[in-house]
């Protein structure tokens, strides 16, 4: 069994597990109603495809961002993990583009209806860089009115942003476009360079290779200023910053990670655990 395979019948399972035992909730007053509808911008689904709803799922929990793999196969862009998970019909376009343009008419020009926040899309490519850009660029002009759109020095934002991570041939053709639709997701190496936010909105890299800490005992103080100077040099050139790698097993060491991602400032918090982040964030009034 593929291991997407796996972890979906695992997701089915625990669901229906849930399911069995959910106890009646206490009446919500109108401002806990309202705290559960507005969207969690920081909060980011990664590999949100392998979620038994793919964007449905991190939508229904007011994810401010999701995470997409693609390959391309032929003139085709299929999402998955790994080559052995692929299959024709998951398509970038079926499972988000398509979704994404009806649910934007829909809500009158907006992912969450009556927020005018934009919803990231993390695309990382997990073919050859260029070429898979390239035909990703002719996908994204079938829904121009969907996405932020750099054009001649200037970023006009719309109701859904398309970052573009994974193999780094990708850079090269969209830092020779003057209009694309697309910014490009930089490294911790990228957070001195001269690149404006404009093209690398956005910091991401793995946490585990940068900290020693996992979130159990005291945050080495050495490390909590290193973070919070990452940061600092991000936000000063209007960058966003998110790490991968994170623990993401529920319980103390978990929150106690995230709740110092949240204090230094990090922009975007990576999970799998959709309701897990979802609880966190609501328990802190974090948007």
């Amino acid at each position: 069994m593929a291991l997407t395979t796996r972890r979906r019948a695992l997701t089915a399972l625990g669901a229906a597990l849930t399911g069995s035992i959910a106890l009646p909730a206490a009446p919500a007053s109108a401002g806990e109603r309202n705290d559960r509808r507005r969207p969690l911008w920081r909060a980011h689904a990664h590999n949100d495809y392998e979620h038994q709803r793919p964007l449905s799922d991190a939508l229904d929990h007011r994810f401010g961002s999701v995470e997409a793999d693609i390959h391309l196969v032929g003139d085709r862009l299929l999402v998955g993990h790994d080559p052995d998970d692929l299959d024709p019909s998951r398509t970038l376009e079926s499972l988000y583009l398509d979704p994404l343009g009806a649910r934007v008419r829909s809500h009158h020009g907006s992912v969450y209806r009556g927020y005018r926040g934009s919803l990231q899309l993390l695309v990382d490519i997990k073919t050859e860089g260029a070429s898979t850009y390239l035909e990703l660029d002719r996908h994204l002009r079938r829904h121009r009115h969907l996405f932020t759109t750099y054009a001649h020095g200037r970023v006009h934002r719309g109701p859904v942003t398309v970052v573009i991570s994974g193999d780094r041939a990708a850079r090269a053709p969209m830092e020779a476009q003057t209009v694309r639709r697309a910014f490009y997701d930089g490294r911790l190496a990228d957070l001195g360079s001269q690149a404006p936010a404009s093209f690398v909105p956005l910091i991401s890299d793995n946490w585990s290779l940068n900290f020693t800490w996992q979130g159990v005992g005291p945050f080495p103080h050495a490390e909590r200023e290193k973070l919070r100077s990452i940061v600092r040099a991000a936000h000063r050139r209007g960058r966003r910053v998110r790490f991968w790698a994170t623990p993401d097993l529920a319980g103390p060491a978990r929150d106690a990670l995230w709740g110092e991602l949240l204090a230094a400032g990090v922009d975007h918090l990576n999970t799998d655990d959709l309701a897990g982040l979802e609880a966190f964030l609501d328990a802190r009034r974090v948007a």
